[in-house]
């Protein structure tokens, strides 16, 4: 029985034994290609680069979440175009007290808060030194006065003088006319002596030239007189115009109530020295007030005088008017006076709030938004508008016109059933793009 060559080789016995080498073979090991290399990894880099792109914050946009926006429905309506004010009671005439004359109080006649009436005492004041000075400028003016008196005395007793100097010459004239009349003829027969007819003609023309003289000097002196005369008469009513005031000065250390009303800010003390044309007050108009409110400086151009208001008040509503407008803006608000146009409500005390609504036009149809607070920060230029989907939203320009509290009036770029946003766009106002996603979990 033969053994095979394998079991021979097992056993490790025989010379026949064979040898393994001439079963092995080479295996060749099979790469990939260079280009299925190249292929691999230009798809890798386009991977990364789509990766890149796709996870990487985009330039003009930003992912905002849904629960920090507000986001309003595009809807046609009517729109109420009014303004809400918060108006303060204020007397209608208010009249200031001051101090016209420093002094001392020496009395205080009335309290604060008291109704007063025109002309009433209030305060009594002391100044010495206005008194001394008073009295002796109302001396020096009635002496002055009287010298003007006297000056016009003597111009007038000259008058005299004069009218009856002309009146002596005028009788001399006469005389001396009729002496010459009559010795005229008895001169020509000679019955009167040459010398003393020529003495009588003399004295008659001597009598003419005399008493025209004397009639121009009257008239000089009459027209200087005259004038004088006026002179003096003005200098007497400004002097005594003068001594009205510095009586009037005086008489000031009394005060008293200009006007009547209820009287306010009265806080002096007796004993306290006032300075001239110190505020010791005021006087506030009794049963009459205005409203003062403050409007934002947007309706500066559109607020007019005469717009007709509403104020309700303990369930009932009244109707005022703006009667002042003030332009000038202090706190992005300027400031207007309403008074009311019928019966004002009772009970109002100074410094009370109502509640107001400013009539600025008529109701009409329009496209509407909810009022927010994206316009303080677009101006009403442009908005984020919602895409149908949601998953987004884009900037666009917008037109917008008249607001109120709850809505603002759209002109253009927007149509009804459109989605907006309307908070705020604080850390995103300077993006294009606003991708939107859910809060958070």
């Amino acid at each position: 029985m033969s053994i095979s060559p394998l079991k021979r080789a097992l056993s490790g016995g025989g010379e026949g034994a064979v040898s393994g080498s001439g079963m092995d073979r080479v295996v060749e090991r099979r790469g990939l290609s260079r280009t299925m290399k190249l292929a691999i990894g230009g798809g890798a880099v386009l991977l990364a680069a789509l990766l890149f792109w796709w996870f990487a914050p985009r330039a003009g946009s930003q992912t905002v979440t849904m629960d920090r926006l507000t986001i309003s429905e595009v809807k046609t309506g009517t729109f109420e175009d009014f303004i809400p004010l918060r108006a303060r009671v204020t007397p209608l005439l208010t009249v200031f007290i001051d101090s016209i004359e420093g002094g001392r109080v020496d009395k205080i006649l009335v309290e604060d808060g008291a109704d007063v009436v025109a002309g009433q005492p209030i305060a009594m004041l002391s100044n010495a030194e206005l008194q001394l000075s008073t009295l002796a400028r109302q001396t020096e003016v009635e002496q002055q006065i009287n010298n003007m008196r006297s000056q016009e005395l003597a111009l007038s007793q000259t008058r005299l003088s004069n009218e009856r100097a002309i009146l002596d010459a005028d009788l001399a004239l006469t005389t001396a006319r009729r002496q010459f009349e009559r010795e005229q003829p008895l001169a020509a027969k000679g019955f009167v002596s040459g010398k003393q007819f020529n003495d009588t003609r003399d004295n008659y023309l001597y009598q003419q030239r005399r008493l025209a003289t004397l009639k121009r000097s009257q008239a000089s002196d009459e027209r200087l007189q005259s004038s004088q005369l006026d002179q003096q008469r003005e200098s007497m009513k400004s002097m005594s115009a003068g001594l009205g005031i510095a009586r009037t000065n005086l008489d000031a250390l009394n005060l008293r109530a200009p006007v009547a009303g209820k009287l306010s800010g009265f806080s002096i003390q007796i004993g306290q020295s006032l300075q001239r044309g110190e505020r010791i007050g005021q006087i506030d108009s009794p049963g009459k007030n205005k409203l003062q409110a403050g409007v934002d400086e947007f309706y500066l151009g559109r607020v007019q005088i005469n717009q007709t208001a509403t104020v309700d008040w303990n369930g009932k509503t009244y109707r005022a008017r703006i009667t002042k407008i003030y332009p000038q803006v202090q706190n992005n608000q300027f400031q207007v006076d309403l008074q009311f146009t019928g019966a004002e409500p009772t009970g109002l005390q100074r410094g009370q709030t109502l509640q107001a609504k400013l009539s600025l036009g008529d109701p009409a149809p329009a496209r509407l938004i909810p009022a927010g607070a994206f316009y303080n920060d677009t101006g009403g230029n442009w908005i984020f508008v919602v895409a149908p989907g949601g998953g987004s939203a884009v900037k666009r320009q917008v037109r917008l016109g008249r607001r109120n509290p709850d809505y603002v009036e759209v002109l253009d770029g927007l149509d009804p059933g459109e989605r907006v946003i309307t908070s705020p766009y604080t850390g995103f106002a300077d993006k294009d793009r606003l991708d939107l996603s859910t809060a958070k979990e």
